[in-house]
């Protein structure tokens, strides 16, 4: 069976992860579907699902190509929308005329350990198209892109709609060129403490009053 990957991804970002199944439409699934999760907004938490589709087997074409993408998107009902968007616009191959293969979700491999993304994304401006490159600190992909929605959202005015995620790609430290991502690439960098709270020694000594106004300042 043919297959075709559009996105380009990163693979080690998104193997040896279990996937969880979601629900498929009831329009041309080949599995039955359940009642698809209630709305939610546009920018709620970001969840990576593949979607994998194609076109209706026909009697001139019985085992058509197989289209894999890496959606970004709240729920899988939203992935499954913005599957066959990019698909009808890059192949010949739309709703009506296609089936959903499989829709699970993408776990992170280790999602406690902080990590440098790169994301590559085009999008529309109030005076045109444009081509972007951000990084980010984060511990999964998914936080990655919700900071890049939120960043183009308020500094850009970019309505999430209107931008696409091209590439995404996890980062060594000598691979990143923003200065605000490799400040933190030191072994000992530190954060002062702003605000030390006086506590008592043991349970009998806590007080609601005290006698002086207690110094909270560190410096």
């Amino acid at each position: 069976m043919r297959t075709l990957e559009i996105e380009d991804t990163n693979p080690t970002l998104h193997t040896h992860h279990p996937a969880v199944s979601f629900p498929l439409s009831p329009a041309h699934s080949l599995t039955q579907a359940i009642s698809p999760p209630p709305p939610t907004h546009p920018l709620a938490f970001l969840l990576t699902t593949q979607v994998v589709g194609r076109h209706v087997p026909t009697e001139k074409d019985p085992n058509p190509q197989i289209y894999r993408m890496k959606i970004f998107s709240p729920d899988s009902v939203k992935a499954q929308s913005k599957f066959w968007y990019f698909l009808r616009k890059l192949r010949k191959v739309k709703k009506a005329n296609g089936q959903i293969v499989s829709c699970n979700e993408i776990f992170e491999k280790n999602p406690t350990t902080v990590k440098n993304y790169g994301l590559w994304v085009r999008y529309e401006s109030r005076t045109g198209v444009h081509n972007a490159y951000k990084e980010y600190r984060d511990t999964t992909i998914n936080g990655a892109v919700q900071q890049l929605y939120e960043e183009m959202g308020s500094r850009h005015r970019v309505r999430s709609h209107s931008m696409q995620i091209i590439k995404t790609a996890t980062l060594k430290a000598a691979d990143c060129k923003r200065a605000n991502i490799q400040q933190f690439h030191d072994s000992k960098i530190s954060f002062p403490l702003t605000r030390k709270l006086a506590r008592p020694s043991s349970k009998e000594h806590r007080t609601i009053f005290k006698a002086s106004r207690p110094n909270v300042s560190s410096f």
